[in-house]
């Protein structure tokens, strides 16, 4: 096989990611196109199987070189940091701590460049914090393992791409956060992303702040003219094919109809809202700016439906399928 070495974490173990993992990585054309190595607890792994009634064989592994990719099989590096009486859907410091470290794992051996792209399940930031790390969420915890000093979150669907000026943060910060510095290397990081991912001139649409985009004035402050006008225009000057700042709700209109490739969205909800509309197991999440490739689904641990095996592995699967679209092709091997 030639297909990419990806890097699966197990989220938080009390949460739906390890039933969503066991379920994506037995689809046959997840098997047929990745190298998965899971980082987790191959005991909690086979509980999830037995609780979405599957069989597969789970093996603990060394390292990505000791993995053994047949049908059936899924290999994971077992950190064994969950008791094996941890309950499902609470919330826990050891499962908090668990996922930091399984994170942690998937990026050494990503900036080692024994993985080819980073997978990740739901971690809950409640107990990631009990377990006594502190981070907004896997795109900051991610930006400081691999020493990077700003990164992007987008996500992605079928219909509608967009990225983030700023995210885990509260709206009265982001408005404060937001300035032309900020916007700038987010379209550009979003306009990178969009060529990498095979569309070479992206169309870029850019939100507004305020309702109506500020109304020239009439709402707001004059935060458009401030804080993105001076950033479009550079990005223009560039020749990126960038407009804004528009309207939110016309914009989203008007890129799900197919006008704009990506849209830049000021803070998280203004993103979120519409992206998850359309159904969260049409979502994405990507970490852009990093040093390596990073994907995960785009929902939450779902703690009031863990353990029950009803839990939607979609997500999950679209975004092995997206890791492995972006992922360097490895040496063959």
């Amino acid at each position: 096989m030639t297909s990419p070495y990806l890097a699966v974490t197990m989220g938080d173990g009390a949460g739906i990611g390890p039933e969503i993992i066991v379920r994506a990585l037995l689809d046959p054309q997840v098997s047929a196109t990745a190298r998965c190595v899971v980082i987790g607890d191959a005991a909690r792994l086979r509980q999830a199987a037995g609780i979405v009634g599957l069989e597969p064989e789970i093996v603990p592994v060394a390292g990505v070189a000791d993995a053994d990719f047949t049908p059936g099989r899924i290999n994971v590096i077992d950190l064994g940091l969950l008791p094996a009486d941890l309950p499902f859907g609470r919330m826990s410091p050891v499962a908090g701590d668990a996922a930091y470290h399984y994170v942690r794992v998937a990026s050494e051996l990503a900036m080692a460049g024994e993985v080819q792209a980073i997978c990740t399940a739901p971690l809950n930031k409640e107990a990631l914090h009990a377990g006594g790390h502190v981070f907004p969420g896997h795109t900051e915890l991610l930006a400081q393992l691999t020493g990077t000093t700003e990164v992007s979150m987008m996500l992605s669907t079928p219909k509608v791409k967009v990225i983030h000026v700023t995210t885990h943060i509260g709206l009265i910060d982001a408005v404060e956060r937001i300035e032309p510095g900020l916007v700038e290397r987010t379209i550009r990081r979003g306009h990178q992303a969009m060529v990498d991912a095979g569309v070479p001139a992206p169309r870029i649409g850019v939100c507004g702040i305020n309702p109506h985009a500020g109304e020239n004035g009439l709402f707001g402050r004059g935060e458009e003219e401030s804080k993105i006008v001076p950033a479009v225009t550079v990005c223009q000057a560039d020749g990126i094919d960038v407009q804004g700042p528009l309207p939110a709700d016309t914009l989203f209109f008007l890129a799900g109809r197919g006008d704009h490739d990506l849209v830049v969205a000021m803070y998280h909800d203004q993103g979120h809202g519409p992206v998850k509309v359309l159904g969260l197991e049409a979502g994405v999440n990507i970490t852009v700016g990093l040093p390596v490739i990073r994907t995960s689904v785009d929902h939450g641990t779902a703690f009031d439906i863990a353990g029950k095996g009803i839990a939607d592995h979609r997500s999950m699967i679209e975004a092995l399928r997206l890791a492995v679209e972006m992922a360097p092709q490895p040496v063959a091997g």
